[in-house]
């Protein structure tokens, strides 16, 4: 039987679970996610409120996408305030994966909407109703001005937090909607053609099963454990095995427990030595990891020889070459 050292996180056993680099979870990235959460709501309900009155199904369309993005920006904020929130004897890893289970049912509800947004418009091209154009554009403009307003103020603290950059962008998107929607109504006070208003929500609709196809695809990778796209096992792989006294590496996983948060865990083949020089190279390791991957959870077991199939490690990957 190989000689194991188990062993996780830094060799020091502190588990501090610092948030890993490039992923600053300080209180002004919540802060400026609340105001932009607040002043997204605010446009969502004012386009509802709007678009019912104007008669513009492209107006409550982009509420719906709006709202999409009000529920991104509240699991963005969540992710934020997670960092906070310690594990316990129960959930070992924290509650990081409730984000997870938002997105999916965030997704779940934007698609029904979006089909009955979809089915509404083909009635409309059947039976057209022109919009009060002058209004749908003032509701819209109303929207492009806050999401100026919160983007400027998002852009000035998008250095380094991923989360308010992802917030960022979220808002560019609300913009441009209402900038589609604004030339749509003038479009419409100027040649009074009813079908602009479903064509431009059925555009909208588009964007939003888009946004809901990300958004789902994202989480299943997720519940699927799937390796992060910046952390492909062959690349860990190398880069574990470049280190002096490491002869190779197997039964590699690498996976994500939520937004910032990444996992790995290995059995690490060492040439023989004392324990203490592997403790240094389990914290080599360890910071490796943590500074090019931004894996903050390391788990490793050191070996003195590779997996034997008569043996009783159970091993569910051969080395990676």
């Amino acid at each position: 039987m190989a000689h194991d050292i188990r062993a996780g996180g830094g060799g020091d056993h502190d588990h501090d679970h610092a948030a890993p680099a490039g992923h600053d979870h300080s209180a002004a990235g919540p802060g400026k996610l609340k105001i932009a959460l607040a002043g997204t709501a605010f446009v969502a309900v004012i386009e509802v409120i709007g678009g019912w009155r104007a008669g513009s199904l492209a107006l409550l369309s982009d509420a719906a996408h709006v709202t999409m993005d009000v529920v991104a920006l509240g699991i963005a904020l969540t992710a934020s305030l997670q960092a906070t929130r310690p594990a316990n004897l129960r959930q070992t890893f924290g509650f990081a994966r409730l984000e997870i289970l938002a997105a999916l049912a965030n997704g779940g509800l934007l698609f029904g909407v979006t089909i009955a947004i979809a089915i509404e418009a083909i009635r409309r091209f059947a039976a057209p109703v022109e919009p009060q154009g002058a209004l749908m554009a003032g509701v819209a403009a109303i929207g492009l001005l806050v999401n100026l307003a919160i983007g400027a103020m998002l852009v000035r603290g998008a250095h380094g937090n991923l989360n308010v950059r992802a917030a960022v962008l979220h808002v560019a998107g609300d913009a441009l909607g209402a900038v589609a929607v604004i030339a749509g109504g003038a479009l419409i006070v100027a040649t009074h053609a009813a079908w602009i208003d479903p064509a431009l929500s059925l555009l909208v609709a588009a964007i939003i099963i888009a946004g809901v196809v990300e958004i789902v695809s994202q989480a299943a990778h997720v519940l699927l454990e799937s390796a992060p796209d910046h952390a492909k096992l062959p690349i860990v792989s190398e880069r574990i095995r470049s280190f002096d006294g490491v002869v190779d590496v197997h039964d590699l996983h690498v996976w994500t427990i939520g937004s910032g948060s990444h996992a790995l865990a290995a059995h690490v083949v060492l040439n023989d030595r004392r324990i203490s020089e592997a403790t240094a190279i389990l914290q080599r390791i360890d910071a490796a990891m943590r500074e090019d991957f931004s894996i903050s959870h390391v788990t490793v077991q050191f070996e003195c020889k590779s997996c034997d199939p008569s043996n009783n490690i159970i091993c569910t990957q051969v080395a990676l070459r």
